[in-house]
């Protein structure tokens, strides 16, 4: 059931997306981007965001964000020279973790090509662990404005 919905995921079920141009050297030798660069597209995407929408500076930022888990459904292949759109949302939002979705769209295409999954969780800088207040106010204010309604997960 999961699987079905992930592969049912439209462009308008994200609320932030961000264009990458696909590279030659993206592809593999089966004429398809590799698995590892699906994996880039996420980071790329979540740390674009939260630059642009959430005021995070990464090196000089007092939090940071530490991936503790991903995944990735793989639906249908892409490869260059496509032209991807890296849609994202956040599923879950706790007190110092976000959990990220992000939908990856081949240009002229409806079908999501794949679906990852991607969970930060925002720790001090010196001490790599979680502050008692949880995350900094203007990161959590600028993942709200991309989080989904849990009754459309």
């Amino acid at each position: 059931m999961v699987h079905n919905a992930l592969k049912a995921r439209r462009r308008s079920d994200y609320k932030f997306q961000l264009e990458y141009r696909t590279r030659w050297s993206d592809n593999d030798m089966y004429h398809h981007l590799n698995n590892s660069v699906y994996y880039y597209f996420f980071d790329s995407v979540v740390n674009t965001y939260l630059i642009k929408h959430c005021y995070l500076h990464p090196p000089t930022s007092s939090q940071i964000g530490l991936v503790v888990h991903s995944h990735c459904d793989y639906f249908a292949p892409t490869e260059f020279p496509a032209i991807v759109d890296l849609a994202l949302r956040v599923n879950k939002l706790g007190r110092s973790s976000v959990t990220y979705e992000i939908g990856v769209f081949e240009r002229g295409q409806e079908e999501v090509k794949a679906v990852g999954e991607f969970v930060h969780v925002f720790v001090d800088r010196e001490s790599r662990k979680p502050g008692k207040a949880g995350m900094a106010d203007e990161l959590k204010d600028g993942l709200q404005k991309i989080q989904i309604d849990k009754a459309k997960l």
